[in-house]
């Protein structure tokens, strides 16, 4: 397994991953040493994070390869569905999955995508529209929904 720590608009990002995909991207709440040299493997990976961050890139093209039980990957599949700069609600997720019932079995699947960004998971709400839990912090997640909010891309034209 490789790793590399970059620096982001909101904070140290943690990449790691190796010739079968990228496992895990997560967000540090300390700081850490940049990574000087980029393992081949993750260099796709930092680069299509640096273009999401510049407003270049929307959708993400890499192989993943997250770790977690069949159900969370069914939800982190379908969260991967969700288009920029829209957002949906646990309710919503929970009814495309086939089972209004397991909406708190969706949050908690939500809560442990191990692929911030790249797997979406900041674009689910509450029904009501208010935000609701988010594992890299609620302020991280509000920054996420207005960087991709269609009204902030309008404005820079």
């Amino acid at each position: 397994m490789e790793e590399c720590i970059i620096k982001s608009p909101l904070g140290y990002t943690k990449i790691v991953g190796d010739k079968d995909g990228i496992t895990s991207v997560t967000v540090l709440n300390s700081e850490e040493k940049i990574t000087d040299i980029i393992p081949d493997v993750l260099e796709d990976c930092v680069l299509q994070l640096n273009e999401y961050f510049e407003g270049t890139r929307q959708q993400f093209s890499l192989k993943l390869n997250p770790q977690g039980t069949i159900f969370q990957k069914h939800v982190w599949e379908e969260l991967q569905n969700i288009p920029y700069g829209k957002t949906t609600s646990y309710l919503s997720l929970s009814k495309k999955l086939g089972d209004v019932k397991a909406i708190r079995a969706v949050a908690n699947a939500n809560g442990k995508n191990p692929l911030w960004i790249i797997i979406p998971c900041h674009r689910v709400i509450g029904s009501d529209g208010s935000l609701t839990g988010y594992a890299g912090g609620l302020h991280r997640k509000q920054w996420l929904l207005e960087h991709e909010s269609p009204y902030k891309q309008q404005s820079l034209f």
